[in-house]
């Protein structure tokens, strides 16, 4: 129980006013939003920065191969059909023989004369398939960057669309493939079935199967100067 307050006496004050309490201050503004406007004003100065300089990107070494049905040529003069043969089987398992692919190509024992035969005749082969070969006659034309570059820009865009393609090559001793006689000259029909972006190097799957090199790499430089005295089929 508490107890009553005393009164006051004579010599007792009056206890003393006291002022008011002064009003609460005001809570400042958080510092939050000032930092949030500094960190916006350097993501803007980011962006402007990377519009101006866009990230460099590198491109990617691809290997690509083309899956196909290797056939050896059956006779020394059908290079021509078997190659073509190959390429066929890129796009269809339908495949005729060595022997229909000579008639239709027009192939004798002195080989098959010209590009525009094999590409005459892959087209008309694989017409319903929606594929189309044109055929490129080099041999007027001297070895140079632009040619190499055509051949490298025509191998990428039909290996990628999973299209082999044909060349008619001139292999002299001192600038053969692998296992070629090397002796003596060799005119030939390989098909190129696929490409090495970091070393520049091209697949051929070759029919001639010489000393058991069924298929092997070739540098891009090497094989522009094997297809220039006749040329190619992409």
């Amino acid at each position: 129980m508490q107890s009553p307050a005393p009164a006051l006496t004579p010599e007792t004050h009056a206890p003393i006013a006291l002022a008011p309490p002064a009003p609460a201050a005001v809570p400042a503004a958080p510092a939050a939003p000032q930092a949030d406007k500094k960190a916006e004003k350097k993501d803007q100065k980011a962006e402007k920065k990377a519009e101006k300089k866009p990230a460099e990107v590198v491109p990617q070494a691809v290997t690509k191969s083309l899956p196909v049905n290797y056939e050896a040529q059956v006779t020394g003069y059908w290079c021509g059909p078997a190659a073509t043969r190959i390429a066929m089987s890129s796009k269809t398992g339908d495949l005729p023989s060595q022997t229909d692919l000579a008639s239709l190509l027009g192939t004798t024992e002195n080989g098959t004369d010209h590009v525009g035969q094999v590409a005459d005749g892959l087209n008309k082969l694989l017409g319903p398939t929606g594929t189309h070969y044109v055929a490129k006659d080099l041999s007027s034309r001297q070895v140079s960057p632009e040619m190499k570059k055509e051949l490298w820009d025509d191998t990428v865009r039909n290996i990628d669309s999973g299209k082999a393609m044909v060349a008619n090559i001139v292999a002299p001793p001192g600038n053969q493939p692998p296992g070629y006689p090397s002796s003596q000259t060799i005119y030939h029909y390989v098909s190129i079935v696929g490409y090495d972006a970091e070393k520049n190097n091209v697949q051929i799957a070759d029919p001639a199967n010489f000393s058991g090199n069924k298929e092997y790499w070739l540098s891009l430089d090497q094989l522009t100067s094997l297809v220039q005295p006749r040329g190619y089929v992409a």
